[in-house]
């Protein structure tokens, strides 16, 4: 190997001075070559020109040496022509000093060596030369400012290993001054952090004398791993999970597939005592996980729960409707497929209890987070199931599968009256069957309550009766073969109306189904609390799957196609748990619709509901108000409900609209006696929707306002725009209201 750049330029002077005296006349070409070899290397300019001027002199003292030895005069004359050249050598050396790269500090091998000025190792030297030029001086260089004259450096030591050096010293200055000298100062100086100056504490030391450590160079720095840190996933549980302040304390793991740190599968146990519920949020904190990355599994004993941790989500990519048709229809023992859960097995919901009587289930889910897909896949289910269904729909418009329904009230005002046709229909039931244990001749029945919170929050005209009413229903429908399907947009308590009641009834009567809420509402620990769903926070389920959003973003839209149909896998939606009594809430996802629910009814007529006075008396029991003014009071028999609708100072109002079905079911609503329809451009149709819109207080639809009055949606348009002229009624965005 050849010598480093640093060695070259530095030694360069002294072959030029050693060289003319040997070679004679050719040391003008000795001094050429070494310039061109400095100029090779990329010396800085300043190293050129004095480089060239040591050539120059060194040159001129050979060519003359030379021609004294030829002469035969004297030797001593001709070795006295060597100390100008050596002159010049030296003083290229001390101009070397200024311009020397910060790599030459460190040297290529290890070495050792150490000591003051005298008898200094080149390391040692270029360490002080360079000390001397920026720090101390004194200097020759014009234009340089000294950062503090005077400030020697002393006792130089030298520490050098094979990915180490540094030096110590102490920074001297005559009695009665104080070092100046700051690690910044320094720092620039070697060029390296300022991280890597050590210098004493002024306190501690006189003020003309402070110690200092400068580490030119330090080893890289190597990833620490404390002795027995927990590696495994069996070791990461001992530590952190199975100890008695982890989430399950207790419990050993035995782990049945690994494909790395974020995708195994396991067992834990707990020795002859239940594992209970686990704390879903605690765990995930323990194990340094996102609750989505993590599923329990109840195990074939209650000593056992089955882990599983996912790199990628196992229900990414879903599982289809129309793909799973025949396991929608109920089995013998009350359950339908509602999807998948998160190892592969169908995930069922229980509808009915053969023998005994129907089923609740309360479903939480925000916007977009597949609620409604659930609830139009229930109404098949419930279609193909032969269970008649009972739909209240606040939120008008909002399901597209209502048309499988018996009854719907879509609307706020319509979907109370569906609320209180259900609660006539159990009373009816009770009045019919003495005896809970009864067979059922007549067909089960679902009360759907979309969007209950509408309907049970205090803000809501209908609060104290909707929230007697769903109190009693959860209580004592299901002996008697009807069903409260309850959904709501978060589990928080003001949305059941601040009802305990309801909520734990719904648990009890059926299960759960916890999807997707907004940031901040979706929390189910402390006053939220759900046994079974400890720790679950549905706000940290995300609305796409990671990496998603960009896969959306370069799909490929050219050529014909104006839309790109949606993968599963481009949302989480339907991603949520499925809770049933008295086990542990276990991560699912619903069936994606690929096709229209509706479609996959045959086209048939919903299941009709049995003839019966509730049923026939159906538009005046939606029309009555079941509580008194204070909201107390409810009525609790069917002899007093069909009095009160009878002399109801409503009854002349409008019925709520219905589907018919079955054979038993109406072929219309009824008309009512003191309010006949209109003929087609009678100008009495204005003064009925100016009432109808005055005694509601809120907005209509014109579709609604038709309904209502019974009479086409055509007749009522024109009358709508007549009586806005006149400043009678006003619209905003579609709904009208009285001005």
């Amino acid at each position: 190997m050849g010598p480093t750049r640093a060695q070259f330029v530095q030694y360069a002077p002294a072959a030029l001075a050693v060289v003319p005296l040997v070679v004679g006349p050719w040391s003008a070409l000795a001094a050429a070559a070494a310039g061109a070899g400095a100029w090779a290397v990329g010396a800085s300019a300043p190293v050129l020109r004095s480089l060239i001027a040591c050539g120059l002199t060194t040159t001129g003292c050979g060519i003359a040496a030379n021609e004294v030895l030829a002469s035969g005069m004297n030797p001593l004359i001709a070795l006295g022509l060597a100390v100008p050249a050596g002159a010049a050598a030296l003083a290229h050396h001390r101009n070397l000093a200024g311009h020397m790269p910060a790599a030459a500090l460190t040297p290529a091998t290890p070495a050792t060596g150490g000591g003051t000025s005298t008898g200094q190792t080149s390391q040692a030297q270029l360490i002080t030369a360079w000390w001397r030029e920026y720090i101390s001086g004194p200097t020759q260089t014009e234009g340089r400012v000294l950062i503090q004259a005077g400030a020697h450096l002393e006792h130089l030591g030298l520490e050098i290993d094979s990915d180490h050096v540094a030096f110590t010293g102490i920074i001297t200055l005559p009695q009665g001054q104080q070092v100046r000298v700051k690690a910044a100062d320094i720092a620039s100086v070697y060029q390296i952090p300022v991280s890597q100056i050590e210098l004493g504490d002024p306190k501690h030391y006189a003020p003309n004398a402070l110690p200092v450590t400068v580490h030119l160079k330090v080893p890289a720095a190597q990833p620490q791993i404390a002795v027995g840190a927990p590696t495994t996933p069996q070791e990461l549980w001992a530590a952190y999970v199975g100890v008695p302040e982890g989430a399950m304390p207790g419990t050993s793991l035995t782990v049945t597939r690994y494909d790395g740190p974020l995708d195994w599968e396991g067992i834990a146990t707990r020795d002859r005592r239940a594992i209970g519920t686990v704390n879903l949020q605690d765990l995930a904190g323990n194990l340094d996980l996102e609750t989505i990355q993590i599923a329990l599994a109840p195990g074939g004993k209650p000593s056992q729960m089955g882990i599983r941790v996912m790199r990628e989500h196992a229900l990414m990519h879903g599982t289809m409707l129309s793909s799973v048709l025949d396991e929608l229809a109920m089995d013998s023992r009350g359950y339908v497929r509602a999807g998948t859960y998160v190892d592969g097995r169908a995930a069922l919901l229980p509808l009915a209890q053969p023998g005994s009587g129907a089923r609740h289930l309360y479903l939480v889910g925000g916007s977009r987070s597949g609620k409604s897909g659930l609830l139009e896949q229930i109404l098949l289910s419930a279609h193909r199931s032969g269970i008649a269904v009972i739909l209240a729909s606040p939120q008008a418009g909002t399901i597209t599968g209502a048309s499988l329904s018996a009854y719907l009230g879509d609307g706020l005002d319509e979907a109370m009256g569906a609320l209180r046709l259900a609660y006539a229909m159990m009373l009816d039931r009770e009045a019919r069957y003495r005896s809970p244990a009864f067979p059922f001749t007549d067909p089960l029945v679902l009360f759907v309550i979309d969007e209950a919170h509408m309907l049970l929050s205090s803000s809501s005209p209908y609060h104290l009766e909707a929230k007697a009413i769903v109190e009693q229903l959860t209580r004592r429908s299901l002996k008697r073969g009807i069903g409260v399907v309850l959904a709501t947009q978060t589990p928080l308590a003001e949305d059941l109306g601040n009802s305990t009641v309801i909520r734990s009834q719904l648990l009890i009567g059926g299960g759960a189904v916890f999807l997707r809420c907004a940031k901040g509402q979706g929390s189910l620990v402390g006053a939220n609390a759900v046994e079974g769903a400890e720790g679950i926070d549905l706000s940290m389920i995300p609305s796409q799957w990671p990496g998603q959003y960009a896969k959306v973003a370069d799909r490929d839209m050219s050529g014909l196609a104006t839309e790109a149909a949606a993968a599963p896998e481009d949302g989480t939606f339907g991603l949520g748990y499925l809770l049933t009594p008295g086990s542990q809430a276990v991560q699912f996802r619903s069936l994606h619709l690929d096709v229209p629910p509706v479609s996959l009814a045959g086209g048939e007529r919903p299941v009709g509901i049995e003839h019966c006075d509730a049923w026939r008396e159906r538009d005046a029991i939606a029309r009555t108000p079941m509580v008194d003014k204070r909201g107390k009071n409810l009525v609790g028999s069917l002899a007093d409900l069909l009095a009160a609708a009878e002399g109801s100072p409503s009854s002349q109002e409008p019925a709520a609209h219905h589907i018919p079905a079955g054979p038993h079911a109406a072929t219309g609503p009824a008309r009512s006696e003191g309010a006949p329809a209109a003929p087609e451009g009678q100008e009495l149709i204005k003064p009925r929707i100016l009432e109808l819109l005055q005694e509601h207080s809120i907005p209509m639809t014109a579709e609604t306002i038709a309904r209502k009055l019974e009479t086409p949606a055509k007749n009522i348009k024109p009358r709508l725009s007549e009586l806005k002229k006149r400043g009678e009624i006003t619209n905003e965005n579609g709904l009208w209201r009285a001005a």
